[in-house]
């Protein structure tokens, strides 16, 4: 008994994933089978749409549903909790090789996705001094503040603006949530976005984090170069990039 139950569960989730592919379990009525399956995919089409605007808006209703579909029937999730469905969705896309993809969807998604991963984040903070010597000690940035990279112009990407090919540059932004759980976006210039980096890694004071960038951008005056960087880690505490300086 406990083997054919087992079987029916089995059959009928297989159907509910991908009706056109499996069959459902027999004696169940058609008419339930159907609120079923519109009730498990609707939910999951929400829950994404939600997490990923753009994309629907940019890909059309019916491409859009398409997508959801086969992530629906294909990708096996590695968690249960709806919050992570948008990372799982993302996850997807990247293992997908084929070339029916608009060639910068996987980018935007994870551009869309930052803003609840960030909106989720826990609260914790590492132990700073808020108002520590930037230049003499070790700045911490925030963890609600993340340096990001993208090939594509993702910030712009929408359905009135779908690139063929990548920019010439990459896109550079700057996203952190603020005090009021507001998640900001922000382009930033390439040496920015090195000085995240550079201070992401830690183990320098802010001032030997600056002459490190100054060197590896060939500045000669670097005295100079610090004494303008020094302003840079003081406009980035007070937005919150940076937190203080390490305790």
């Amino acid at each position: 008994m406990a083997d054919v139950l087992h079987d029916q569960q089995f059959a009928l989730s297989r159907h509910l994933r991908d009706p056109s592919s499996h069959p459902p379990p027999p004696s169940i009525e058609a008419r339930r089978l159907a609120i079923y399956r519109d009730l498990f995919f609707n939910n999951i089409e929400a829950l994404l749409a939600g997490n990923f605007p753009v994309i629907r808006k940019t890909l059309g209703d019916d491409a859009w549903r398409a997508l959801v579909r086969r992530f629906y029937a294909d990708h096996r999730s590695q968690t249960p909790l709806f919050p992570e469905i948008a990372r799982e969705f993302i996850r997807y896309l990247e293992s997908r090789e084929d070339d029916a993809l608009p060639p910068w969807l996987r980018e935007l998604a994870h551009y869309e996705w930052v803003e609840l991963a960030l909106q989720i984040a826990d609260d914790t903070m590492p132990p700073h001094a808020p108002d520590g010597d930037l230049l003499a000690g070790e700045p911490v940035v925030s963890p609600f503040a993340w340096a990001l990279a993208y090939q594509w112009p993702v910030h712009r990407i929408g359905p009135d603006f779908q690139p063929d090919v990548p920019s010439g540059e990459p896109t550079l932004l700057l996203v952190r949530r603020d005090a009021g759980h507001q998640v900001r976006f922000a382009a930033i210039s390439p040496l920015v976005y090195r000085l995240v980096e550079l201070l992401g890694e830690g183990g320098r004071s802010g001032g030997d984090t600056l002459r490190q960038l100054a060197m590896e951008a060939g500045v000669e005056d670097v005295s100079a170069f610090v004494d303008q960087g020094a302003a840079m880690l003081s406009r980035m505490r007070e937005e919150g990039t940076l937190l203080g300086t390490g305790p």
